[in-house]
């Protein structure tokens, strides 16, 4: 069992990444073999469009084209029995590298069929996990939950079973007396840190070990 975890904030140490990371050591607590990839260390960019992942006949048909820092990682997740992409929310959305890295993800498996098909050749659980400022209801009321409805949507149809994990309310700076940053409430936000941090943690964990685990994924 290999599970690959893939790091889509510039940060390596806040939330995000800290979840991400809970979620290997589930898989490891389970005996499967970890490896994570920060997005922000690697060179690459999103689908250029040039279809040579579906170009007939091409020697690249069913794969990215692009030689860059991203190719190994493809690689690697080809091969891997389970995934996950953790994210921060920035602007309503997922990070730019976390959506490029997606777009080259998916996208050569991706068939324009009748229906829309898949080129991956077997089934891989994936975990999505989201991180994000704002309480569960404003989230709701900004439509992120769509958001990450499609995300698990073209998850299923190319690569298999997939579930999100949501961290809200987050706490975004050590100190929020040095930055400009009045719309959040500073005590409030620490004493998320201090007391949701950990549940997220656990939920995290337990996500990996599902993941690497035998029993169905919640899809």
């Amino acid at each position: 069992m290999n599970v690959i975890g893939i790091n889509g904030s510039p940060r390596k140490q806040w939330n995000t990444a800290t979840l991400v990371a809970k979620a290997l050591e589930g898989a490891a607590a389970q005996r499967a073999a970890t490896e994570l990839f920060h997005l922000y260390d690697l060179d690459f960019k999103g689908c250029t469009s040039c279809f040579a992942c579906k170009t007939r006949g091409g020697k690249s048909y069913g794969k990215c084209v692009m030689n860059d820092d991203l190719a190994p990682v493809l690689e690697k997740i080809a091969a891997a029995d389970a995934l996950v992409i953790g994210s921060p929310i920035y602007f309503g959305t997922v990070t730019g590298e976390t959506r490029s890295f997606l777009e080259r993800l998916l996208f050569p498996y991706l068939t324009y069929t009748v229906p829309y098909g898949t080129l991956f050749p077997r089934k891989i659980k994936t975990g999505f996990i989201y991180t994000m400022n704002v309480p569960e209801e404003r989230s709701k009321e900004f439509g992120y939950e769509q958001i990450f409805k499609t995300n698990e949507r073209y998850m299923q149809l190319l690569l298999g079973p997939a579930e999100s994990l949501c961290a809200f309310d987050t706490c975004q700076v050590d100190d929020y007396s040095k930055v400009v940053i009045e719309s959040f409430d500073p005590i409030h936000k620490a004493q998320r840190r201090t007391e949701a941090l950990p549940l997220e943690c656990k939920r995290a964990f337990e996500l990996g070990q599902r993941l690497a685990g035998a029993e169905s994924i919640t899809a």
